[in-house]
């Protein structure tokens, strides 16, 4: 199980790659493993400010399809456009070429977990 310590993450298990102002965001490898197979990342978010805990996307596996929720306040400035053809890029590098949205932070981030706390969370 890959938690990279340099990121933050949220119960709802996305990652966040904080620098400046920017977050990068994407659903951490234990979400992957959980949903299985990707085969669609559907985010229209582009230009919109989404809070916390807003839905901003969906990505569908195999059998289901999951809700992503926004781990920070932001607006949405640039969604992966390799998920587009390639979603399962989220199952070979959820924390590289896996990235799912690129945001304009606007809010808090006291409310993420490090990588010791989200390891708790899901027992590892």
């Amino acid at each position: 199980m890959n938690i990279p310590a340099g990121l933050k993450y949220t119960k709802d298990h996305e990652w966040v790659k904080i620098e400046g102002n920017t977050a990068t965001v994407g659903i951490t490898d234990f979400a992957q493993g959980e949903l299985g197979d990707i085969v669609y990342v559907d985010i229209n978010t582009v230009g919109q400010t989404v809070e916390h805990g807003q839905i901003f996307g969906t990505v569908e596996a195999v059998k289901t399809v999951s809700d992503l929720y926004m781990p920070v306040s932001g607006k949405v400035l640039e969604v992966n456009a390799v998920l587009d053809k390639n979603p399962e890029k989220v199952n070979e590098d959820a924390y590289g070429e896996g990235w799912m949205i690129k945001i304009q932070l606007s809010g808090a981030t006291d409310s993420l977990l490090t990588a010791d706390q989200y390891k708790e969370l899901i027992g590892k």
